[in-house]
């Protein structure tokens, strides 16, 4: 698993894009760390996008048929993060990114706040 630099630079330009603000990449576990002030708010894995999601707004990702990220470790069961792919029509509209990105980040500062 690995992520192409033009990856990173096509996801930080549509945060830009969508009004939400600069976002950092950090390369980690293969993938990359997407953060905004300094709370991960998406990963990517795959050259593939996962919005953060918590209970509030996991019911939207499954209800669109979205499935969370998994990994699996050796001679382990699957590990689910609250993570979930990025609906495909928000990767092309920056409204729609907006939109399911903005819920991301509303879920990721929940996360922050109630540790």
């Amino acid at each position: 698993m690995s992520v192409d630099a033009g990856y990173l630079a096509f996801v930080r330009d549509l945060y830009d894009q969508a009004g939400l603000g600069s976002v950092t990449t950090r390369r980690m576990f293969g993938g990359a760390g997407v953060f905004r002030d300094g709370v991960m708010v998406a990963l990517i894995a795959d050259e593939t996008l996962y919005l953060k999601t918590d209970a509030q707004t996991r019911p939207r990702f499954e209800a669109a048929g979205l499935p969370p990220f998994t990994y699996q470790r050796a001679g382990k069961p699957a590990v689910v993060m609250s993570y979930a792919l990025c609906p495909d029509e928000a990767l092309e509209d920056p409204d729609a990114f907006a939109d399911w990105a903005g819920e991301a980040m509303a879920a990721a500062r929940r996360a922050k706040a109630s540790r």
